[in-house]
């Protein structure tokens, strides 16, 4: 029974530009060849360039390229060197104001491994290591294959560019008044400055309420027909929990009903996989899905986590039990949440439609049918996700 793929986590041993490299192997290389060629690149700024790098889309070169200008340059002077080796360790040439010429493709970053080794650490008499380099894709081409279809060394550039997400949470308008700039007038706070200044209003004290995250519900199928696509998924369901830890509840879905929330808000992206293909047993078995929807919504979302939540289940819609439970627990949910999205990975293919009795009967009760194939397609759900709207 396969479980989600995992990889071995940095040692307690390993200092922190060791714990990038296992993400980051290619960006941390970059680094290693500014300071070959002369740039004074110290531990503080390789980390501060390798933060800034997870905050950005690698698959824009000109937000990839200036994540290592402002972080990485010191000094005027240390920009013809950063713009060659750029271009050099990229495969995109820069005008002087740093923008990519007209006409030049926008490439995907992609770690791939070429075994070769620095000349500079040759010729200074280094220890010899293996080096990667980040290439430049003339098209998306690894953003938008289907997930199920990736060798294993693209599932690793996907690994790395997954852990590098970093998606906006729905808001809402706190229930709680708190002091603010502007709003309506604070009639306690303001009758309490008065009595310091002798009975004047010197000041007028407002209050509003301030916006807070949204509760976003994560349902994972892990079924045998969603095995391709569930070591992705996971990730992309760490990613979300990581950012909003406190307001993000994930749960997987398959002979029986899994919460792994507190496994996936573990910071690093392979210690939360292992966690949670340790708590799942049902890892590519049947599905059952209007059992452990009602499983779901009778132990955790009628008491309150669904309650106006924004409910996102990642399944193909392939259902062994009984499709009109399936239906009655999707009107249970619908009724309680903020928002209900249904991401079934073949959505997105030619051709598909929803005529499995899962997906027909879940289908009146959802807001959204999305696909979820692919790293692109994930990106339009991170979006979908933070502007949930009731239709």
């Amino acid at each position: 029974m396969s479980r989600p793929t995992v990889h071995q986590p940095p040692g307690p041993g390993r200092d922190a530009a060791g714990a990038h490299m296992d993400v980051l192997p290619g960006f941390v290389g970059f680094t290693r060849a500014l300071a070959h060629a002369g740039l004074p690149v110290a531990t503080d700024r390789a980390a501060a360039y390798l933060d800034a790098v997870r905050r950005v889309d690698v698959a824009d070169p000109e937000q990839v390229y200036w994540a290592g200008r402002l972080t990485l340059c010191s000094d005027p002077d240390d920009f013809a060197t950063y713009d060659a080796v750029y271009t050099r360790w990229f495969g995109l040439a820069r005008d002087r104001d740093g923008t990519v010429p007209r006409g030049e493709a926008r490439a995907t970053a992609e770690l791939v491994p070429l075994g070769a080794t620095e000349p500079a650490a040759e010729e200074d008499g280094s220890e010899d290591s293996t080096v990667h380099a980040v290439c430049a894709s003339d098209t998306e081409v690894l953003r938008s294959r289907d997930i199920g279809e990736l060798t294993e060394a693209e599932r690793e550039h996907l690994r790395q560019m997954l852990a590098l997400l970093r998606p906006d949470p729905p808001m809402r308008r706190s229930l709680r008044l708190r002091p603010a700039r502007r709003g309506a007038l604070d009639p306690h706070r303001t009758v309490r400055a008065m009595l310091s200044t002798g009975g004047e209003p010197l000041r007028l004290p407002r209050r509003s309420r301030s916006p807070r995250p949204r509760r976003v519900v994560l349902l994972v199928d892990v079924s045998g027909s969603m095995r391709p696509y569930a070591d992705a998924l996971l990730r992309f369901a760490h990613a979300v929990t990581r950012r909003t830890p406190g307001a993000v509840e994930s749960f997987t879905l398959g002979t029986r009903l899994t919460r792994v929330s507190r496994q996936l808000r573990q910071r690093d992206p392979e210690r939360a996989l292992a966690a949670a293909g340790r708590a799942v047993a049902d890892f590519a078995g049947g599905t059952r899905l209007g059992d452990t929807l009602r499983a779901f919504l009778d132990r955790w979302g009628q008491r309150g986590v669904a309650r106006q939540s924004v409910v996102v289940v990642f399944s193909d819609g392939w259902e062994r039990g009984d499709a009109g439970l399936l239906g009655e627990q999707m009107g249970r949910m619908r009724r309680l949440a903020h928002a209900v999205l249904w991401v079934n990975p073949h959505a997105g293919k030619d051709g598909y439609a929803p005529v499995q009795l899962g997906m027909t009967a879940a289908l009146p009760h959802i807001d959204r049918l999305l696909a979820g194939h692919s790293v692109a397609t994930l990106d339009r759900l991170i979006r979908e996700i933070r502007d949930a709207r009731r239709t």
